[in-house]
């Protein structure tokens, strides 16, 4: 085990059923437990300012890169745990019972906070398995039905690189063009944990290119049945935090979703897009923590709305 101590967080690997994740954890004996998980082609660093802020509050935060991605081992190329061909063997359940295995290893039953993939996987487990791992969920910017076209957009940065960058300054800029509303670039430093230098000397991201190559992009559309089934049967507390620039998730989204389960609260960020923590992480943080405490005080609950900035 290593400790950061910039982040005051230690970073372990955990064996799941083929291969290791990278995982960190903040302020270990810390209630509630929060596990992070976050969105398809990012990593656990994507929860660092928000991590950090609730372990200070007195949280466990428990974060981690999903299984090829950042620092976690990738899946053996050839063949799949059933014996199929595919590239790379990933697979929507394959993720699930990685973010399975993880909350069953923490001290209680965490409260989930999952992002974009992390929250699809969240609702899958929450509706289908019993006991139910969590204590609640905190959805951030996802729905069981999302807006194609913001998919597809997210797909396009991911597939627009393939020979990398020539240095981090490229990287950036690349970045910077696709995130307009961010009023920075990444610095070097903020960008080396998400690339990777290949034999010919170019950056690289540091997802596994199998995850886009297979099938595993077409699986996430006929996930859409499931998830809806599944969102039904949810009956743990939900927060569902949205973007009201997200192009992802959408007005009619959001009243589909609270309509299947009607329990969940609903917050809108004005200034985010589908990137809460990373578009207004104070805003997003404020808002699980304030979540967080009310579970503990269900006298004094939080009216759905839209959050002034």
């Amino acid at each position: 085990m290593v400790t950061d101590s910039l982040s005051n967080a230690v970073s372990k690997r955990f064996r799941v059923a083929d291969l290791d994740l990278a995982v960190q954890v903040r302020n270990p004996t810390g209630k509630p437990c929060l596990l992070f998980a976050h969105g398809f082609g990012q990593t656990g660093g994507a929860w660092n300012g928000a991590a950090s802020a609730l372990a200070a509050a007195g949280c466990r935060c428990v974060t981690y890169d999903a299984r090829g991605h950042g620092e976690s081992d990738r899946v053996a190329r050839g063949a799949d745990s059933a014996g199929a061909d595919s590239a790379g063997g990933y697979q929507m359940d394959q993720f699930a019972d990685d973010m399975l295995r993880l909350a069953a290893a923490q001290p209680q039953p965490p409260i989930l906070v999952g992002a974009s993939m992390g929250g699809l996987l969240g609702m899958v487990i929450a509706g289908e398995v019993r006991p139910v791992p969590f204590r609640a969920l905190v959805l951030v910017d996802i729905t069981p039905r999302w807006e194609t076209a913001g998919v597809e957009r997210i797909l396009g940065f991911m597939q627009a690189h393939p020979d990398g960058f020539a240095d981090y300054t490229e990287a950036a800029e690349r970045i910077a063009a696709y995130q307009p509303q961010r009023r920075e670039r990444k610095s070097e430093q903020q960008l080396r944990p998400l690339l990777r230098k290949g034999s010919d000397g170019r950056l690289r991201w540091h997802w596994d290119p199998a995850l886009l190559a297979g099938g595993m992009v077409d699986e996430s559309e006929r996930y859409q049945p499931r998830l809806l089934a599944a969102a039904a049967k949810i009956g743990i507390p939900v927060l569902l935090l949205s973007g009201a620039r997200s192009d992802v998730v959408s007005r009619t989204t959001v009243d589909e979703f609270l309509r299947l389960v009607p329990q969940a609260q609903h917050i809108e960020l004005p200034q985010a897009t589908h990137m809460l923590a990373g578009d207004a992480n104070d805003a997003f943080t404020r808002e699980v923590i304030h979540y967080v405490q009310g579970l503990d005080s269900p006298a004094m609950p939080r009216h759905a709305g839209v959050v002034q900035p």
